[in-house]
């Protein structure tokens, strides 16, 4: 591997990183010059890096002006609760008629460490820790497929999960209390209960309008 090429590589996980955590929040304009100097590397590598981001989707790049991190798109945002909702319910629903002590024990589990996250007020692990908590179930509903399309959507959870947490009005123990629900219903084995909260808690975190759900 050459230095350019690791460099290239290290500069666009960084930006990356940076763009889902919101520290690079959407419609800021950032310089190559400026994440060069940042990461103490020269110009060429980063010009890569934001290439790659691009082509990903993330920024938009004006020649002699910088970069433009891409804001999350309302409708995108619609589009992968929609997702969500349609495989997390599907996943409910298949584990809801086998024995869940094992994936329960989990999910409690998850809600010590959000707690914990909270308590430290460490906003990004929560956010990440929030992603997990979701994707236990539908990971314990052993449908490949479906995990498979819910893993593809996982960064743009994370930046909606992070942007719901940087814009402060969103409460870590509202959402921790919005969890424990989820989790007392899947270990009810009530998916119809699930779904009805699940909307809820999709559209009170995210601020959306989940029409037809």
């Amino acid at each position: 591997m050459s230095k350019t090429y690791s460099s290239a590589d290290h500069a666009y996980r960084e930006v990356k990183e940076r763009i889902l955590t919101g520290v690079l929040p959407g419609g800021e304009l950032i310089s190559e010059g400026e994440v060069a100097s940042d990461l103490g590397m020269s110009r060429t590598p980063v010009r890569e890096a934001f290439l790659r981001l691009e082509t990903e989707g993330w920024m938009r790049l004006y020649p002699k002006r910088g970069a433009l991190v891409v804001p999350i798109p309302v409708a995108e945002a619609e589009h992968v609760a929609h997702a969500r909702y349609v495989v997390e319910v599907a996943a409910v629903r298949a584990v809801a008629v086998h024995d869940r002590t094992t994936l329960i024990a989990a999910l409690r589990a998850s809600l010590d460490r959000q707690r914990a996250d909270a308590e430290s007020g460490d906003r990004e692990r929560f956010a990440l820790e929030d992603t997990d908590f979701h994707r236990t179930y539908v990971v314990a509903a052993d449908n490949p497929l479906l995990a498979g399309f819910y893993d593809s959507l996982r960064e743009r959870q994370r930046r909606m999960n992070s942007l719901a947490l940087h814009r402060g009005a969103t409460d870590m123990a509202a959402i921790i209390d919005q969890h424990a629900g989820l989790a007392d219903l899947i270990e009810a084995g009530d998916a119809d209960g699930f779904a009805t909260a699940l909307v809820a808690h999709l559209s009170t975190v995210h601020r959306l309008s989940l029409s037809g759900l």
